[in-house]
């Protein structure tokens, strides 16, 4: 029956200046609806991102609510720390890693390698790409460090 994520939405307090941030990333403009929201691709004709104009952006971060997490390959992702810097948009400290590289959170069968950063809005993005994890590691680590464990490096 589900076959993917469709749409997700954040809220935002000037649509034009998000609309450019979001471009900035690498999604592509898709269309306006009215004065008061706008959508980018996340993946042309498979998922995008909505963003609504309004002034209820203050709404205190949790993770479970305006945050968005974007798949990328793990090539890319070892560039996202310079990647983002290069283009003013700064990654942040996350589950007490700092942001000097991406980490990994492994689980007993799997594990992902990721790096945070906010939008202008407090909106929580994040870059993230599976891993395998054929020794059951569940430690949280950086990726360098995954890496060497792994034999990798």
């Amino acid at each position: 029956m589900i076959k993917g994520l469709y749409e997700a939405h954040l809220p935002v307090r000037d649509l034009n200046r998000s609309i450019e941030y979001y471009k900035g990333i690498g999604l592509e403009f898709s269309h306006r609806h009215e004065d008061k929201l706008a959508f980018l691709w996340i993946e042309k004709n498979k998922s995008w991102l909505g963003l609504w104009e309004t002034d209820k952006v203050e709404l205190e971060y949790h993770p479970s609510i305006r945050h968005i997490a974007f798949q990328v390959t793990l090539e890319g992702l070892k560039q996202s720390v310079s990647w983002l810097n290069e283009k003013g948009y700064h990654p942040r400290e996350a589950f007490g890693f700092e942001p000097v590289e991406p980490f990994v959170m492994a689980h007993n069968g799997f594990a992902h390698a990721k790096i945070h950063f906010n939008d202008p809005d407090g909106n929580s993005l994040e870059l993230i790409c599976p891993l395998e994890n054929p020794k059951k590691i569940t430690k949280r680590m950086y990726l360098s460090e995954w890496e060497m464990v792994n034999g990798e490096r």
